[in-house]
């Protein structure tokens, strides 16, 4: 490979694009980066498209595409880790820069790919049965549960009815005979 087959080269970080004579073929980025502007948010470009939704993706008929936001309502925000949020250096103490470059984009790399991996091996099965034990769940509560609770409610003011009149009849007598009986104890407690 000639060295005149890498320009234009762009800068890994912000995208400006290269000139031969404005920066040493062996760097890797532009003159704002070997300066530390970028060392505040790194930035992965895996190559795809520009946010374009992947059109062989069908989407259900009058909903938006579920590619750009997959947590809509944010469920899973607390799990939104950043590079900063775990490694931190204190300003007395500083690795170099690059390696404070390199370090924060393979965390992220890792963390990324680590989680396409994991989730390439699991996400199928375990959206198979989530799907499986919800549609059982909402079968039972569409079948059983529902059935049972309005039937209760229905036969409610026949039991009121039933329950009042056993009440009546046996608990409110047995009760006031026992309440009669005990009335004439009385306690006395005295200190020796």
């Amino acid at each position: 490979m000639q060295e005149s087959d890498l320009w234009p080269y762009p800068c890994l970080w912000c995208r400006v694009t290269l000139l031969p004579d404005s920066i040493p073929i062996s760097a890797v980025g532009c003159a704002s980066m070997l300066a530390g502007e970028h060392l505040n948010e790194t930035k992965i470009d895996l190559g795809g498209g520009q946010g374009e939704p992947d059109q062989s993706v069908p989407t259900p008929k009058g909903q938006p595409s579920s590619l750009e936001d997959r947590d809509p309502r944010g469920i899973n925000a607390h799990l939104k880790v950043n590079f900063e949020d775990v490694i931190a250096e204190p300003d007395s103490v500083h690795s170099f820069d690059k390696v404070w470059i390199w370090s924060d984009a393979l965390f992220e790399v890792s963390k990324l790919w680590c989680y396409r991996i994991i989730s390439l091996i699991f996400a199928v099965p375990v959206s198979l049965i989530s799907g499986l034990i919800f549609a059982l769940l909402s079968c039972l509560h569409i079948w059983c549960v529902m059935p049972c609770i309005k039937n209760f409610v229905m036969n409610m003011p026949s039991i009121q009815t039933i329950w009042g009149s056993i009440v009546d009849l046996i608990i409110s007598p047995c009760c006031e005979s026992m309440g009669r009986c005990f009335s004439g104890i009385n306690l006395h407690i005295s200190r020796d």
